[in-house]
């Protein structure tokens, strides 16, 4: 071989070498987060309420999951969940108040292991500290929309302006500092939307001239169901309050931004109380009211996620860096008369999920497996050529992320509910859903629900019982109890009933 011959081999090597070294190069995780955002409130999920354009461009670079649910639906254990991999009973987190054990072991601590720098910014809401996270700023408990005090790696530091907003600063700060030699996972957690609703002054005149579209179900009467669908306190009618409904300000809030919030809502609150309504009039006027502040929160958090993507853009950061959306659990938006969450109905059940994972996944894709808020951590470790914990219950997502469903994927999916007696006043429950078919059972009344999806949409008949679906009710309380084998779940034994006066002294529960 010449020497020039040689010389050109060994630069052909290198260059292999070299693109072969950045293809592999470990991708960062953004995993966006919100609360209580149903999927039913974003536009490409269908949404015919409002508008959602920077979630959406996710969709459209990446794969939106059409049928992702969680295993409890509330806001502490489903982000137990999240970081664990594993269920409520194993997480050791059932219900809010209870208090994260943080020395489990964690997907962020992996990926630490793994290299990667890691971070935490906004709503935590698992009472005890962060654990697995280089930097961490999160709000105190649920915090407020106004103002609010977090605590920044054990220090508590004061905010002034509108959450959502700060949230989006703080994010796009640890941006600007991390060390760009090592792949990042940021968590940024919002507040938003959760109840009670509060917009920021920049989006107080949104859709304040426009007719929220009703759900077919606000009237619902709960027949054909089981009695926890009647004695629920997730009422629109009954149980939203004053602060709820804007007929009151928050109490945190300066001076000017008090200014701003009269400006927007005394004169809407002096025609209301000179309207004196009744009846469904007042119901669909507490609907258009709580509606448009919930999808206010929800506008400003579109706007965050638009700003971060618009970053990674700006920085050359796009290409590698995986980007997750994703709720705590979904939201009744009037459906059945309610709002809040807990039940295992398809509103609040289902989560949003989407993935842009760029030269991975084909943008603009469905999928419509049964994916869970359990399988998170395992893909994002997959993601990141981590390994997962032994004891994570979930399944890596990757395979379908690169268009290629496995022939053993799985066909049902087991959820557990264990916040009663409490706020709102839903009964412990657990079930199964199939593609098609649910069952619920409310273990401490004896009381089951048996819905066919596909002709029953709204779960407003349940068939259990009911001749025609004998075989597949049979089929279904056997597959419940199979899951609760494999996840090992142990009986729930029904709660002694508090003293009096216990339940006003409990902190107010998320």
């Amino acid at each position: 071989m010449t020497l020039r011959r040689a010389v050109l081999s060994a630069s052909i090597l290198l260059v292999v070498s070299f693109v072969g070294t950045a293809a592999a190069a470990p991708p960062n995780v953004l995993l966006l987060f919100t609360d209580d955002h149903a999927a039913h409130a974003m536009s490409c999920y269908g949404s015919k309420v409002n508008k959602t354009p920077h979630l959406d461009r996710i969709a459209q670079e990446g794969m939106r999951f059409e049928h992702c649910y969680v295993g409890n639906s509330l806001c502490g254990p489903s982000r137990a969940t999240i970081l664990t991999g594993k269920h409520s009973h194993k997480n050791g987190f059932k219900k809010n108040g209870d208090r994260f054990d943080g020395s489990q072991m964690t997907f962020p601590k992996l990926l630490q292991q793994a290299g990667y720098q890691t971070a935490m910014i906004g709503k935590w809401h698992l009472e005890s500290d962060p654990t697995g996270f280089d930097h961490w700023e999160v709000l105190v408990g649920q915090g407020p929309y106004y103002n609010p005090p977090m605590i920044r790696n054990g220090e508590r530091v004061k905010h002034e302006g509108y959450t959502t907003e700060i949230i989006g600063d703080l994010t796009q700060q640890w941006l600007d500092r991390r060390d760009p030699n090592k792949p990042f996972l940021l968590m940024t957690q919002h507040k938003a939307p959760h109840r009670e609703w509060q917009p920021g002054p920049r989006y107080f005149d949104m859709y304040k001239d426009e007719e929220i579209p009703e759900p077919a179900t606000l009237f619902d009467d709960y027949g054909g169901r089981a009695s926890p669908a009647r004695t629920q306190t997730l009422s629109i009618a009954r149980e939203m309050n004053d602060l709820d409904l804007k007929l009151v300000p928050p109490k945190n809030l300066t001076p000017e931004q008090l200014k701003l919030w009269h400006a927007a809502y005394d004169a809407e609150n002096e025609a209301f109380h000179k309207a004196n309504l009744q009846g469904s009039e007042l119901v669909r006027w507490k609907y258009q009211r709580y509606m448009k502040d919930y999808l206010r929160c929800v506008a400003a958090v579109d706007d965050q996620v638009g700003r971060v993507l618009d970053y990674l853009d700006r920085n050359d950061l796009t290409k590698n860096t995986v980007v997750i959306y994703a709720s705590d659990q979904g939201f009744f938006l009037g459906d059945h008369g309610w709002f809040d969450k807990r039940f295992m109905y398809e509103e609040c059940y289902k989560t949003p999920f989407l993935v842009r994972w760029p030269g991975v996944t084909h943008p603009g894709t469905v999928n419509r497996d049964l994916v869970s808020n359990l399988d998170f951590a395992q893909t994002i470790l997959d993601i990141a050529g981590a390994k997962a914990d032994p004891e994570m219950q979930g399944l890596s997502l990757v395979p379908l992320l690169k268009g290629a469903t496995p022939k053993d994927w799985r066909k049902s999916l087991y959820y557990h509910y264990y916040e009663f007696p409490a706020v709102h006043s839903v009964q412990r429950h657990y079930g199964v859903k199939t593609t098609r078919y649910k069952l619920l059972y409310f273990y401490h009344l004896g009381e089951w629900e048996l819905f066919d999806l596909e002709r029953d949409p709204h779960e407003l008949h349940s068939v259990y019982n009911d001749p025609g679906y004998a075989q597949v009710q049979q089929e279904l309380i056997g597959e419940l109890q199979r899951l609760r084998e494999e996840y090992q779940v142990p009986e729930d034994p029904k709660p002694v009933d508090p003293p009096p006066g216990a339940a006003r002294k409990k902190k107010k529960a998320a």
